[in-house]
């Protein structure tokens, strides 16, 4: 059930605690994000997610930023919700792209993969989107994080980005040539990662 409209004795409370939050006094957040916690999760989150631990991780992250945020409110006469769904509807659109993110990225590893590298090679870069379509989202950041700067940049510009081989080179100011051994250096320190090895090149 959406949030009920708010009465005047209501609004007139809600003003006087949120004025009371700006002024240093966070704890007065308290009454207003527990009255509107339920209907954010129930009517705003949760339909848009479908998901019950992902829902309740965005709850927590809404109404934290709330109380970070509650400086930048301004009170017009009208109820905080309209600005605390805001904020959870943003949060909501972090979590999809971040998930599009990470599925597009373990799928372009396996189309990626140069054709003359072995068969061990692309069962493994296989392995990585077979993996990650059963793994949390963060599983692909947390690799990404461990990858030398060089590498994450490239895999971003080619993978993520979808730049042509000729203007990631550009970017990176080095020939295509370059890039393409750059870009596959990255593939394979993604896979050793990614797989939990740990041979090869320690600069990886």
């Amino acid at each position: 059930m959406a949030s009920e409209p708010a009465t005047a004795v209501e609004l007139e409370q809600e003003q006087r605690l949120v004025e009371e939050a700006q002024s240093g006094n966070l704890d007065a957040m308290r009454p207003l994000l527990e009255r509107y916690a339920q209907p954010l999760y129930g009517t705003v989150i949760l339909p848009r997610l479908g998901d019950t631990a992902s829902a309740e991780d965005v709850l927590r992250d809404t109404l934290a930023t709330a109380v970070e945020k509650i400086g930048r409110f301004s009170w017009q006469g009208k109820s905080i919700y309209p600005w605390l769904r805001q904020i959870a509807i943003n949060k909501v659109y972090d979590v999809h792209r971040q998930s599009k993110r990470s599925k597009k990225l373990a799928d372009a590893m396996v189309h990626e993969v140069p054709a003359e590298t072995d068969p061990a090679s692309h069962a493994d870069a296989q392995l990585i989107a077979d993996q990650e379509r059963r793994a949390h989202r963060e599983r692909i950041e947390q690799t990404m994080a461990q990858l030398a700067e060089r590498y994450r940049t490239a895999i971003e510009l080619r993978l993520v980005q979808e730049l042509s081989r000729e203007e990631c080179a550009q970017q990176l100011g080095i020939t295509i040539g370059t890039f393409d051994v750059l870009l596959f250096r990255a593939v394979r320190a993604f896979r050793k990662h990614f797989g939990g090895d740990t041979h090869g090149d320690p600069n990886e």
